[in-house]
């Protein structure tokens, strides 16, 4: 049994992608393996049981219903609009702290 607690931690996307490859040859040999992660690419692992925890309690997930997905495809799909509003939002933000 393995557990994993943030494996990707100062992982590049590529070396994400090289993990994926490790823990499939640990459950090609019949390993157990807890992960907790936020990375959409661990997550994607094939069959893997995601579980949320919330202040409601622990829920299953599908993949694609995890915020961390969503997030990241939204962000790579439109970079440039999900850009513009985070920086504009933080623009205004400063400009508020000065008036002060």
């Amino acid at each position: 049994m393995y557990l994993f607690d943030e494996p990707e931690a100062a992982l590049s996307p590529p070396r994400q992608l090289s993990v994926l490859t490790l823990l499939h040859r640990l459950v090609y040999h019949h390993s157990q393996i807890i992960i907790a992660t936020h990375s959409p690419i661990l997550l994607a692992y094939p069959n893997a049981r995601i579980y949320q925890f919330t202040a409601d309690g622990i829920t299953e997930i599908k993949y694609t219903d995890t915020g961390h997905y969503r997030i990241t495809k939204d962000f790579l799909n439109r970079h440039e609009r999900m850009l513009e509003m985070l920086l504009a939002a933080e623009a205004e933000d400063l400009r508020s702290k000065e008036r002060k």
